[in-house]
């Protein structure tokens, strides 16, 4: 089974981000004469300007989002950093500035924020209308005016960067039209299904729900006056045509991507350093002495967008064929000595650091699973595949919560599908930091889930 999910380009918005602070910095030199003051001024506005980007959404511009949209971002992005200028200026009384440089300063950047961002924006425009690049490949479920509104826009505008590949009629009930519409979207890997709820029962609404998270297509609702309205969805209007999304992720904003990377990075750099270069050698020593093989243990996973990645572990087990294949279970006789030591303590999962160093995985996120598991359950268990929507952790809220180790039973993964739903859904830092901090307890304390 292949899966495949569209994304906007992940480059745009960190080059955006270091382009408009290169300006910031590159203007403001001629302001201070001492490098220690300049220093301050670097990171004073490189924090602030990540938080006040995150509160007016400057950097949250879509292939959909209007001209005048973005014009009204600069402007309040331009008034809230000119506040943060004064501020800092006023704390540094030494800076002999006068209220004049201040604002031709603030203009010279921001007329080349300006361009810079508006240049992107068209460039990228033309880029899809000449070239066909940028694109996403769409399908609408139901005929009405409504569907036939949408079908014009992405047809008129392609510089929008969408490809209508078909439009599916539900009128005709005589035959089970919802496989046709799988099968194609599978067949023709389509990114975005767009549903009229106008035209569909609650009965094909919901299979079609069940059918976008298991293969991990992003669905897109036309509303009318169902229930649909009732849930907490994301809200964008295409044209002047209203836009559903059924699931906002909050990792995929670009600052919390930024933020959730950055720990990640301190974290893994701080385990790698401090703990693995020391580590390593001693449990070489008492792995090797036990029993022949390698010191790590590397196995397949499937992480983000369902790639495979090689996963790192201290290995803890004889090695064996089935090492592959099987999950262990408590008791399982080709856990070593020192093996179950290292398990019992969670210290096997450490050399995982790597993977989130690489970028591989997360600190905290779902827990991947063998690839053979994997295939498995993603056919059987409702969902199972949205959990693959963000990159895999070594610790992840459902470990915390009871779900860790040997899977017991359908019941037990479809808990554990749940709570990593709620994860995506509901990501903070705080959280990260939470779950982190209670997997630490819980391996200190001994997990009876952990052999």
């Amino acid at each position: 089974m292949m899966f495949k999910r569209g994304r906007y380009s992940g480059l745009i918005r960190p080059i955006s981000y270091g382009i408009d602070l290169f300006i910031i910095f590159f203007f403001a030199k001629e302001f201070f004469q001492e490098n220690s003051i300049y220093l301050n001024f670097i990171v004073f506005i490189t924090i602030s300007w990540f938080i006040i980007s995150f509160f007016s959404s400057f950097y949250e511009i879509y292939r959909f989002t209007k001209l005048v949209k973005i014009l009204s971002l600069i402007a309040k992005q331009s008034l809230l950093f000119t506040v943060l200028l004064f501020s800092f200026f006023g704390f540094f009384i030494e800076i002999d500035r006068s209220n004049i440089d201040i604002s031709k300063y603030v203009l010279t950047v921001f007329g080349l924020i300006t361009v810079f961002k508006l240049t992107i924006y068209f460039l990228l425009k033309k880029y899809r209308t000449l070239l066909g690049g940028n694109y996403r490949t769409v399908v609408i479920l139901g005929l009405n005016k409504k569907t036939e509104q949408l079908r014009k826009f992405f047809n008129d505008r392609p510089e929008y960067g969408y490809q209508l590949s078909k439009t599916f009629d539900f009128s005709d009930k005589s035959h089970n039209i919802l496989e046709e519409v799988f099968l194609y979207i599978k067949e023709n890997e389509i990114d975005e299904i767009y549903c009229s709820i106008a035209e569909l029962s609650d009965e094909l609404i919901q299979k079609i729900i069940e059918f976008s998270d298991n293969n991990l297509k992003i669905l897109k609702f036309i509303p009318d006056n169902k229930e649909i309205y009732t849930k907490n969805l994301e809200y964008n209007y295409y044209g002047y045509l209203p836009i559903l999304s059924l699931r906002k992720i909050p990792i995929d904003n670009s600052l919390n991507k930024f933020i959730k990377r950055l720990f990640d990075i301190i974290l893994s750099l701080f385990v790698i350093v401090g703990v693995l270069s020391w580590l390593t050698p001693i449990l070489a020593i008492f792995i090797k002495a036990e029993s022949k093989g390698p010191i790590f243990f590397k196995q397949k996973r499937n992480g983000l967008d369902y790639k495979e990645f090689y996963c790192y572990k201290y290995r803890s087990m004889r090695p064996n064929p089935e090492a592959h294949l099987h999950q262990i279970k408590r008791g399982d006789p080709r856990v070593t000595k020192i093996g179950k030591f290292i398990r019992k303590t969670s210290i096997d999962e450490l050399p995982q650091f790597i993977n989130v160093l690489k970028g591989e995985m997360s600190v905290v996120g779902p827990r991947p699973h063998m690839v053979s598991h994997t295939h498995m359950y993603a056919e059987k268990i409702d969902k199972f595949m949205v959990r693959h929507f963000v990159k895999p952790g070594i610790t992840g809220l459902a470990q915390v919560s009871g779900f860790r180790g040997e899977v017991e039973d359908d019941n037990f993964i479809t808990n554990r599908v749940k709570y990593d739903i709620f994860y995506l859904e509901n990501w903070s830092l705080l959280m990260d930091l939470k779950i982190v901090f209670q997997t630490i307890y819980n391996a200190l304390g001994g997990d009876d889930k952990a052999y």
